[in-house]
């Protein structure tokens, strides 16, 4: 989360409206325990010194800093002017407002980058997945690496299915606000392939992982479209989110939380 939104599939452009629900602060508070899981996902990334890579789904940068140690050059792109700005404020060399939905068509996809890396983005771009990888392709050189970590199939599964229940008991089509796009291995080996990849490595990865705050804290970070239908009244947005973590109670251990993550890490070739 490293994030785009709605850490990425929010458009550029609703952000630059004031339509940004992201929140760099709260990510920080809530949810800093994204990047700092992120090492494996760089160390299949393997950077190397006269690389230059771009960063899809950047977030607050905090992975990204870590790039510019090891390679030559980082493009930190995501969907959320508020992210891209916390990027910036921790010192990234080149952070932008853009959405993967439009790498396509950016004047970024020329072919230019060794590697695109994502972590923690992909599976806010939701909208057209497809298109994603046909602007990663774009922006890549012959030969080039796509190496990145997403929400996989049943990722947060508790979680997203507490919120499914709660709008559903107050008559709100949850489809209608469920901003993820969680795949298993099979899809999105298709999905790859199907846009000028091949897959050299894809797996699913089950982690227990512990929460900065509580499931309260960790919705409002991150399941902020599944409280869009009452962001006109905070005592109904209030009672959606305790009413989820109140019946997660087996999530938390002596006042720690923890959700169940799936992630799907995986690493491709432009061919």
């Amino acid at each position: 989360m490293a994030h785009q939104a709605p850490t990425s599939s929010v458009d550029a452009a609703a952000a630059a409206n004031g339509d940004d629900k992201w929140s760099s602060q709260k990510y920080v508070q809530h949810a800093s325990f994204v990047p700092a899981l992120g090492a494996p996902v760089l160390q299949l990334l393997d950077p190397q010194p006269h690389e230059h890579i771009l960063d899809l789904g950047a977030g607050d940068g905090v992975l990204t800093l870590d790039l510019e140690k090891r390679a030559k050059s980082v493009v930190a792109i995501d969907s959320s002017a508020d992210m891209v700005a916390g990027a910036q404020k921790n010192g990234c060399q080149d952070a932008r407002v853009v959405d993967g939905h439009d790498l396509v068509d950016h004047e970024l996809a020329n072919g230019q980058f060794d590697a695109v890396f994502s972590n923690a983005a992909l599976h806010w771009m939701k909208r057209d997945p497809a298109r994603v990888i046909q602007g990663v392709h774009k922006s890549l050189k012959s030969g080039g690496r796509f190496v990145g970590e997403m929400g996989g199939h049943m990722n947060v599964t508790e979680v997203r299915s507490g919120l499914h229940a709660a709008l559903k008991k107050r008559g709100v089509d949850p489809e209608q606000h469920d901003p993820w796009f969680f795949p298993g291995t099979s899809t999105y080996t298709r999905l790859l392939e199907g846009n000028g990849f091949r897959v050299d490595s894809i797996e699913l990865i089950p982690r227990y992982t512990r929460l900065n705050t509580d499931i309260v804290g960790w919705i409002d970070t991150f399941g902020f479209s599944f409280l869009a239908p009452f962001e006109q009244d905070e005592k109904t947005r209030r009672e959606v989110m305790e009413e989820v973590q109140s019946n997660l109670k087996f999530s938390e251990d002596e006042g720690v939380w923890y959700i169940m993550y799936v992630r799907l890490r995986f690493k491709a070739t432009k061919i």
